[in-house]
């Protein structure tokens, strides 16, 4: 796993940039894991799980948001 520091980063970027979003639209994200390669497991959860654009929405918004934010994030998954 990745440092308490990276993880309090990437929780603080979801809650703060990407949470809203979703919340918006009826959706949010869970953070499942971080891995010491950088690769950012999420959940999506509420409308967004069954939304036929969340593999979208991972791949230009939160990866997208994340990444730039914190650039020790190789890449984002998505876990059911």
């Amino acid at each position: 796993m990745m440092n308490d520091a990276v993880r309090d980063r990437i929780a603080k970027v979801l809650d703060e940039d990407v949470r809203p979003n979703l919340k918006a639209d009826g959706g949010d994200v869970e953070l499942v894991e971080i891995t010491d390669e950088g690769e950012v497991r999420l959940r999506l959860t509420g409308a967004c799980s069954g939304c036929p654009f969340s593999t979208m929405t991972l791949a230009f918004g939160v990866e997208r948001v994340l990444k730039e934010k914190v650039p020790e994030i190789v890449k984002v998954v998505p876990v059911p």
